[in-house]
């Protein structure tokens, strides 16, 4: 037997969580079940009860306010109970928050019918057992005939098949029922990812703007000023009056100044984008990343199936931008790099043995966040006084 469904969701990001279930044994979800069948005759009573008293109240407009007041305090105390019954039977976690009384009482309402349903469903079950059992006995004695009992277990067999899926089916509806009443709302949840996606969005433009003047500074106070420096040695190469020994030397000078500029050059469009992610994949632009790093790096690729190129190039840049501060700030003397695979999700992991003290909020590691929030991604950063750091980015594939 499959085991019973439980309220489940995804954590939208940015807002609260959905309830997600922790696995209990089956023996357990079970008896929530049947104890979800006696909380709905509370229901049935509560509102019969309910209504006796309070119907008139209920009718006239100037104490309808009033009656629905008292009809909702005793209906929370009922939908608190249907809360604790969720989380001790089936591991169902809820957020901490104030539920709407008209959400209240539908809940309230839709669980009630759903509970008494699901106890006819059981009684069903148990009288389908009962006459099993029967059918046993008359076999044992020889009062059935073999026709008779072909017939009685394939019509048997036919009814408990229904009677299972419909008791799997409403008790799946009993946990999206209480998903819909303690989680948030698909209305609440579609906010929570528009807002999401508008502080993404301004988060890219930002990176993009910072990437842009990076890499103007980049040229302005690196390539270009290079360049100036070997105008100026090709200009005293050409001046007149010099032996040939020193025209040699400034022409040498020259000569590895346009090296240096070349190396440059090549850095700053290795940082712009790696066309050896187009050409050769993201295993040997990692590998790049080591050769070009101070720090011995030791890499880890256990990817088998190839990637969405978004996702390629965004943990090319953790990487690369990780790899990076490390060479420059932490002061370590290796860093490790792991790549796989978690079901539809890519986990980069970037670790070094430096000092620490990384800052979450810095320039780099806030482009890095945005550049993977992009994609829907989550980037932990753990890096303590003392050390050791790392950077950790979760990329779905899907």
């Amino acid at each position: 037997m499959r085991p019973l469904p439980t309220a489940s969701g995804t954590a939208a990001p940015g807002g609260d969580p959905p309830p997600t279930p922790t696995p209990t044994p089956l023996p357990r979800r079970a008896a929530g079940v049947l104890l979800g069948c006696l909380t709905a005759l509370l229901g049935l009573l509560y509102f019969a009860v309910g209504g006796a008293l309070l119907g008139a109240p209920l009718l006239w407009p100037r104490t309808r306010r009033r009656a629905l007041v008292v009809l909702t305090a005793g209906a929370r105390r009922l939908t608190a109970l249907e809360r604790r019954r969720r989380s001790f039977f089936f591991g169902d976690r809820f957020p901490d928050r104030p539920v709407p009384d008209r959400r209240i009482l539908r809940h309230l309402a839709a669980r009630t019918y759903s509970g008494l349903l699901t106890g006819v469903v059981v009684g069903l079950l148990g009288f389908g057992a009962v006459l099993a059992g029967l059918l046993v006995v008359g076999l044992a004695r020889g009062t059935l005939d073999w026709g008779e009992l072909v017939s009685q277990v394939l019509l048997g067999g036919v009814l408990l098949f229904l009677n299972v899926q419909g008791l799997f089916s409403l008790v799946a509806l009993d946990a999206r029922l209480a998903r819909e009443c303690f989680g948030p709302s698909e209305r609440e949840l579609m906010q929570q990812r528009i807002d999401e996606l508008a502080t993404s969005r301004a988060a890219v433009l930002r990176a993009v703007d910072t990437e842009r003047r990076r890499i103007e500074r980049d040229l302005h106070d690196g390539v270009q000023q290079r360049l100036v420096a070997l105008a100026m040695l090709l200009g005293r190469a050409r001046r007149g009056g010099r032996t040939p020994e020193q025209a040699r030397t400034l022409l040498d000078q020259a000569h590895q100044e346009s090296r240096d500029v070349l190396a440059e050059l090549r850095e700053v469009a290795w940082r712009v984008y790696p066309t050896a992610l187009d050409t050769l994949g993201l295993q040997e632009a990692l590998a790049g990343v080591s050769e070009r790093c101070s720090i011995p790096v030791r890499t880890e690729f256990a990817l088998t199936e190839p990637l969405p190129a978004p996702v390629e190039t965004a943990a090319y840049f953790v990487v690369s931008e990780s790899v990076t501060n490390a060479a420059k700030h932490s002061a370590a003397t290796e860093i490790r790099v792991s790549l796989r695979s978690h079901g539809p999700v890519l986990v980069v992991r970037v670790e070094d043995n430096g000092v620490g003290g990384a800052r979450p909020d810095g320039g780099g590691l806030t482009g890095l966040r945005s550049r993977v929030g992009a994609l829907d991604g989550r980037l932990h950063v753990h890096s303590p006084p003392g050390g050791p750091t790392t950077i950790t980015a979760e990329l779905p594939c899907a």
